[in-house]
């Protein structure tokens, strides 16, 4: 009996080590697994061979905009992920397609006929999800005009039995009151067991329209198994923050980024965003929960667990763009289960993932308040003490830009008569100054966390915004309405001296910065002699056991790997267009070489040249 228990013991071992193993080989989900460390164990690509990557292949999707054949422009932000040997990625038209991995072959392709003569904002489409048990293998992918998709990974085929013959009509039950306003799908879902997890992009231009709410479905069917309000209720998490009925078809609070999940305990984490309309909100008094709140979830039933509300009554479109980190820190020395939070703002939030504690100080301090008629903006917003801010939070005549004389002129007549601002500074009826922006700080490239050094590194931009407001046009639905723009010049030069963009590594032990790098130049300004000066930066990045750190991002067409110890770069390369996404890496199971791939779109909001390439790196 002993020898067969051991037996059964060690070959249960053994499946799982394997499992884990080959996992390790894949890139399964979108950031590398369900907790969105962007980590790879990979090490046959290393800080002694780097140098010599070179382009294994290039794939063509055929699928881009740059505004002049359709309503608007395309952004190619796709992490592809890779299980078995087979690729799968999604184009910004939100066909999905499958290759081989290795070569670039394609294999299939699937085209859920989106309509693309709607004005969405961007064709974008950030990924798919993959499901299997034992040979069932699926894939499930959102689109902008609001299905779900479930596809045969081997064949590309719907699924018969999920939804209406292969997918559900995310708007019913959302936006049946709204059909003419935005309400879909951006950002790959979440697979949680047999749940199918789905954030959602919605309209937020008017205080009115279609629910953000967090919702799961059945793998096998499409039905509805739970759903989470994300605009809180009466009843809901204690006393209601909203005035009267306020919260009635309140739009936006919605996760339009990646959701993650700490899978062994069940807990779901949501990155909500900003209550409509995101520039004013008299109409809305009070803190607005569950806006731009971490929301940790029961990942099978839904149930709040708990939150924590990251900025208070929203006026700057600072909702939460990027995916919540799930790292292991140590406290005393203790390990502690930790999910980290980037933001807009520039601030890094981490907390004990399990109960929600922060675990480092976190100060309420009083703010400005707005001037606004009608407006009236919560008096304290959160500081976290540690890390300090990866990005300036603050901008004065002294910060108006220096690298060309042009450039200041154009920069200073821009600002006008706007004083000085920064962060929590709120719009006046003359010209303000946000600092950062609405893209940020950080946005939805999120961070990557090396569980070696238990480093968090971000990357981060210095852009401002300039606007003010004003008066709404009669019978509109709110007495205000922001007039605002990005704080550039006409060469899309950053009206802030530089640096524009940064990337930093964060001991999540101490709080404290261990390198910070300036990321990205402008070939401009090069070419004047002038000092790199950091750049803007859409994209995340990915850490290896090779020591490594991958990043694209910047709008200057380059890609480049960085040691994750010291910050020296090693390796760059120029890409077909800007790669505004994040990286992914994994193990060819024939050739045993280890691939570094990353979407190079270009468009955007930030680069005028447009591609469709998706560019596979490895070593000869």
């Amino acid at each position: 009996m002993m020898r067969k228990a051991f037996a059964l013991t060690f070959g249960t071992f053994f499946v799982l080590s394997l499992c884990r193993t080959l996992e390790a080989q894949q890139w399964p989900d979108y950031g590398g697994d369900p907790g969105g460390s962007k980590y790879s164990p990979l090490k046959l690509v290393n800080r002694a061979n780097v140098s010599k990557l070179r382009v294994a292949w290039i794939y063509h999707t055929g699928d881009v905009s740059d505004g002049t054949g359709f309503p608007v422009r395309s952004s190619f932000e796709c992490t592809p992920l890779v299980i078995g040997g087979t690729m799968y990625l999604t184009t910004p038209f939100a066909r999905v397609i499958a290759l081989d991995a290795e070569t670039g072959r394609q294999l299939w392709a699937f085209d859920p006929k989106l309509a693309r003569d709607r004005p969405y904002n961007l064709y974008i489409n950030r990924g798919a999800a993959f499901w299997q048990h034992g040979n069932d293998k699926r894939l499930f992918f959102g689109t902008l005009d609001g299905r779900l998709f479930a596809l045969n990974a081997a064949t590309g085929k719907p699924i018969p039995a999920f939804g209406q013959g292969g997918y559900i009509d995310l708007r019913k039950g959302t936006a049946d009151d709204f059909p003419d306003r935005l309400s879909g799908m951006s950002s790959p879902p979440l697979v949680y067991k047999d749940l199918v997890i789905a954030g959602s992009i919605v309209s937020d231009s008017e205080p009115q329209g279609p629910s953000g709410d967090v919702r799961a479905f059945d793998v096998h069917t499409g039905k509805l198994v739970w759903r989470f309000h994300v605009i809180q209720r009466p009843g809901e998490a204690g006393k209601l923050t909203w005035p009267d009925s306020a919260w009635q078809q309140r739009g936006g609070g919605n996760a339009w980024s990646m959701l993650s999940c700490d899978v062994k305990r069940g807990i779901l984490f949501v990155p909500g965003t900003s209550p409509s309309y995101d520039y004013y909100g008299g109409d809305r008094k009070g803190k607005d929960l569950f806006g731009n709140s971490l929301i940790a979830l029961d990942a099978a039933t839904g149930k709040l667990l708990w939150y924590y509300q990251i900025v208070h009554h929203d006026i700057w479109d600072y909702d939460l763009p990027a995916q919540p980190v799930l790292a292991t820190v140590h406290r005393d020395g203790q390990a502690v289960a930790a999910v980290a939070q980037v933001t807009k703002m520039g601030f890094v939030f981490l907390f004990n993932r399990v109960t929600g504690k922060p675990l480092f100080k976190i100060e309420e301090r009083k703010v400005p308040a707005s001037t606004i008629p009608g407006e009236q903006t919560w008096p304290t917003q959160p500081f976290p003490l540690l890390p300090p801010p990866v990005i300036r939070q603050t901008f004065s005549l002294d910060d108006l830009t220096n690298v060309t004389p042009e450039s200041r002129a154009e920069c200073k007549k821009l600002m006008g008569d706007a004083g000085p601002g920064g962060l929590y500074h709120p719009w006046g009826l003359k010209k303000t100054i946000i600092f950062p922006g609405t893209n940020g700080g950080t946005n939805w490239g999120s961070a990557s966390f090396d569980p070696a050094t238990e480093t968090l590194y971000v990357n981060a931009m210095a852009e401002g915004e300039i606007g003010q407001m004003r008066k709404a046009r009669p019978g509109s639905a709110i007495a205000y309405r922001l007039a605002g723009e990005r704080f550039q010049d006409s060469n899309h030069y950053f009206c802030a001296k530089p640096p524009w963009g940064l990337l930093t590594a964060i001991d999540l032990n101490t709080g404290k910065f261990r390198w910070q790098k300036r990321l990205g130049v402008v070939d401009a300004l090069l070419a004047k002699g002038i000092a790199p000066t950091g750049s803007a930066n859409l994209g995340g990045s990915i850490v290896t056991a090779g020591g490594l750190l991958f990043i694209a991002a910047t709008n200057d067409g380059r890609f480049r790997a960085f040691d994750k110890d010291t910050g020296q770069e090693l390796w760059e390369a120029r890409l077909p267009a800007s790669g505004f996404a994040t990286p992914m890496t994994f193990l060819g199971p024939k050739t045993g070489r280890q691939f570094i791939v990353i979407a190079a779109g270009g468009g955007n909001k930030y680069d005028s040249h447009f591609a469709d390439t998706l560019v596979a790196y490895a070593l000869p």
